[in-house]
């Protein structure tokens, strides 16, 4: 270690520092100076960023225990230890580019984090425990190989801002329509070919960035007047197969795997197993227990899920819908947001309904 950083360590130490900036020092390991002799226990702010450190200490969370913000960008770390879990009062994390390729469940046990920035990496999944993070108000997981969010991440109650740029996302967990204060989210460049049918539902949610999915040709009807980025969105050439989808004028549209059945115009009456799973899910919900008496074994695994998170709401009258829906086009090109793009775009904003009623009365405009 070089005489001033030793130098800088010392005094930062001796001082009781609530800050320590070790930003480009061209350091190749964590300091052995800043946890020796009972560690730093008043240092609350630790920045190391644009370093070379490959690992950190596994007796961080015992060396800096009152540790709130650590600043770790631009580094070359491939490996998170375990013992990260131990810093229980951490509230911002960074570790955008670097070379993470796995992210350790003990994660999820950092209870007071507000902050996770983990975009420029090699992520190709994030561990369950994700969720655990009730507190967490922001993650960027942009620019990694993700090709799929975990469901719990519903969990976290307090994410404001989502940014998952650049990854090879196929789809949305519809979960993530349940996030009660999620303000922005950023999907851009990733492989998305429908998007969750709830998603903008909850009016909290301002901000969707969805460009350059070139193959996602819908946009739930919630969206429409809310800030929306979608150019690039709807200019595939490929014809790739797909699980179920409808035709508009020439205009085919992916609906989510988990959709069984499209109605039509013809289908008056929706299917047995979607009037018995509505029924069921209406006689719990006017409980005072509501779902929590139902029991496991009650219903194969599948339905039982959907009963908890059903796969949408009615965009017309809220019911929830299980297995079948009724959808609706309205082309961009035909609402006041067509002059902004001059009748080049093929998007169009989808009305998901319960019921051919609610199909027939449902107007985008009103």
């Amino acid at each position: 270690m070089n005489t001033d950083l030793w130098k800088t360590i010392l005094v930062a130490k001796q001082e009781k520092h609530k800050k320590l900036f070790l930003n480009y020092k061209n350091l190749c390991k964590f300091p052995h100076e800043l946890l020796k002799d009972g560690g730093s226990e008043y240092l609350e702010h630790l920045y190391m960023k644009m370093n070379s450190l490959t690992t950190l200490p596994e007796n961080l969370g015992e060396k800096l225990p009152n540790l709130t913000e650590l600043y770790l960008h631009s580094n070359n770390i491939s490996v998170i230890p375990e013992a990260i879990g131990a810093l229980v009062k951490l509230q911002s994390l960074d570790l955008s580019n670097n070379a993470l390729a796995i992210l350790c469940p003990e994660i999820g046990r950092l209870k007071s984090l507000r902050h996770l920035r983990l975009a420029n990496n090699q992520l190709k999944f994030l561990p369950s425990e994700i969720g655990d993070l009730r507190e967490l108000q922001t993650l960027d997981i942009s620019t990694n190989c993700l090709t799929a969010l975990p469901e719990s991440l519903h969990l976290c109650f307090a994410l404001q801002y989502l940014a998952a740029d650049r990854n090879h996302l196929k789809n949305l967990p519809r979960q993530l329509c349940m996030l009660p204060n999620l303000n922005e989210l950023s999907v851009t460049s990733n492989c998305l070919k429908c998007l969750p049918q709830d998603l903008g539902r909850y009016p909290e949610l301002q901000y969707v960035y969805v460009d350059n999915n070139f193959q996602l040709y819908g946009l739930p009807s919630y969206l429409y007047n809310k800030v929306i980025g979608h150019s690039g969105c709807g200019s595939s050439l490929k014809n790739e197969e797909v699980k179920l989808s409808f035709t508009h004028r020439q205009l085919t549209i992916t609906v989510p795997d988990e959709i069984q059945t499209i109605g039509t115009e013809n289908d008056t009456v929706p299917p047995l197993q979607e009037m018995v799973m509505r029924t069921i899910y209406k006689f719990y919900h006017t409980s005072k227990k509501g779902l929590d008496l139902l029991s496991p074994n009650s219903l194969p695994r599948n339905l039982c899920k959907l009963l908890f998170y059903p796969l949408g709401h009615c965009h017309h009258c809220s019911q929830p819908m299980f297995t079948i829906v009724y959808p609706k086009c309205f082309p961009l090109t035909e609402t006041p947001m067509a002059a902004l793009y001059n009748g080049r775009t093929k998007m169009s904003f989808v009305a998901y309904c319960c019921s051919i009623k609610c199909l027939r009365v449902f107007d985008l405009l009103s």
